[in-house]
């Protein structure tokens, strides 16, 4: 019980020294050139406790519980041998974190309003209900789909470069021929799968899987499934624009 409290309160230290330079950002900038009190100051202070605690405890389940089990079951599936259950573990992993990814689903309801707005589709509730969640199960196929090769990759020691080179060459050329309105969703999406789910999940996946193989560094082969989880989704949310 005391080391878990020891270890709370490292994490509570480290939120607050991760959090103080945008603190003082915001103080500089509120209070000397704006020279301004905001308003509902006590609210705002609230608020920012919220923020210290709630990345606190982030932080501290992902040591205790995230990393631990996603290098475990990376582990334990290595050992036994079966590439068909390792391959529906990681596409099933990546296509469920991203599935829950909080910026996705505002991103995915987000842009689903501007089209409806634009008379990209209809301006009923059940034509956005079924753009944003289109767009949500394309982009988390994409990231399956990601793990999936990232997976391979580590098992047959393929060098990551060549993969993230043919990729947005493949990206550059769809750019050239996707819909105007589909491509900045498509860009943004790269970036809002990677974020508080599925980053501590796959890279705890890819580190575990390297570092029980024989003849693979951690270092190396772990890491990079974050890169490919960004990438597919640009091409595969283009192909979505496309065909609707």
């Amino acid at each position: 019980m005391t080391r878990t409290l020891r270890k709370l309160l490292q994490s509570l230290l480290g939120s607050l020294r991760d959090l103080l330079p945008i603190f003082l950002v915001i103080v500089f900038f509120q209070f000397v050139v704006l020279q301004q009190v905001p308003p509902n100051l006590g609210q705002i202070l609230l608020g920012v406790l919220f923020v210290v605690l709630g990345l606190t405890f982030f932080i501290h389940g992902l040591e205790q519980g995230l990393f631990p089990i996603g290098e475990s079951m990376a582990t334990a599936f290595a050992r036994k041998g079966s590439l068909l259950w390792l391959v529906i573990f990681a596409f099933s992993l990546g296509f469920g974190t991203t599935v829950a990814e909080p910026a996705l689903i505002a991103v995915a309801e987000e842009a689903a309003a501007v089209a409806a707005a634009g008379a990209l589709i209809e301006s009923s509730a059940a034509a956005r209900e079924a753009y944003a969640n289109g767009l949500r199960y394309t982009v988390a196929f994409a990231v399956g789909l990601a793990i999936v090769i990232g997976v391979v990759r580590i098992l047959k020691g393929w060098p990551i470069q060549w993969l993230i080179i043919c990729g947005y060459m493949l990206v550059v050329v769809m750019t050239a021929f996707a819909p105007p309105e589909i491509i900045g969703i498509a860009y943004d999406s790269g970036g809002v799968t990677t974020s508080t789910i599925t980053v501590p999940l796959v890279t705890a996946l890819g580190v575990g899987l390297a570092t029980s193989i024989r003849g693979r560094n951690p270092m190396i082969d772990g890491f990079g499934l974050i890169a490919l989880a960004s990438l597919t989704p640009m091409i595969f949310v283009m192909a979505y624009g496309m065909v609707i």
